[in-house]
């Protein structure tokens, strides 16, 4: 009975722990709506996303295209633009508020699922990418080099998804305020 009780205090502090987190402001990254001076009311940026650049480094195609679709799906599931254009939709040109989100490769390493699964030493395969946050009058309104990579187990297209996972995380963390901001001139 003891050993019960135990468990049942261990797991509501740690639920009490994760509601308390999951709602600090921080967490929840919402922005205020503002009057923009379209009329229309937004607090929110949207982003679109241009197709990756790897003209410096030798990366196979299916690469690229797995990078920019993960990508896209990561920046959705984090709700922290109000909307995810794909590279040349129109329907972008018409927001207010958008940024365009710049991916560059740095460095690629080609790793080996086979000696992976055999030794767990070698074989990693590893991105390294320049993702930059521009306004539409080109300022740099977040830049940071992120990594990605699979160390043990995957495919080596899994790269592509804890990329664009890492690089998620790194735009929710540090992207700029919402467009208040900006109107206001801070930015």
């Amino acid at each position: 009975m003891t050993i019960n009780k135990t468990v049942s205090s261990i797991a509501f502090a740690a639920t009490m722990a994760a509601i308390t987190v999951a709602l600090s402001p921080r967490a929840r990254c919402q922005a205020v709506a503002v009057e923009s001076p379209g009329g229309t009311s937004s607090g929110q940026w949207s982003v679109q996303v241009d197709q990756v650049d790897s003209s410096n480094v030798d990366l196979a195609y299916s690469f690229q295209i797995a990078i920019y679709e993960n990508l896209l799906a990561e920046l959705n599931k984090t709700k922290r633009f109000q909307h995810v254009f794909r590279d040349g939709d129109r329907s972008a040109g018409d927001v207010p508020n958008l940024l365009v989100l710049k991916t560059t490769v740095e460095k690629y390493t080609q790793g080996s699922e086979t000696r992976r699964a055999v030794t767990s030493v070698s074989g990693a395969t590893k991105l390294t990418v320049r993702t930059q946050l521009r306004t539409r009058d080109g300022k740099v309104a977040f830049e940071r080099t992120v990594d990605g990579n699979v160390r043990f187990f995957g495919s080596n297209l899994r790269a592509t998804h804890n990329l664009a996972r890492n690089m998620a995380k790194a735009i929710t963390r540090s992207a700029p305020e919402p467009p208040t901001a900006i109107l206001a001139g801070q930015l």
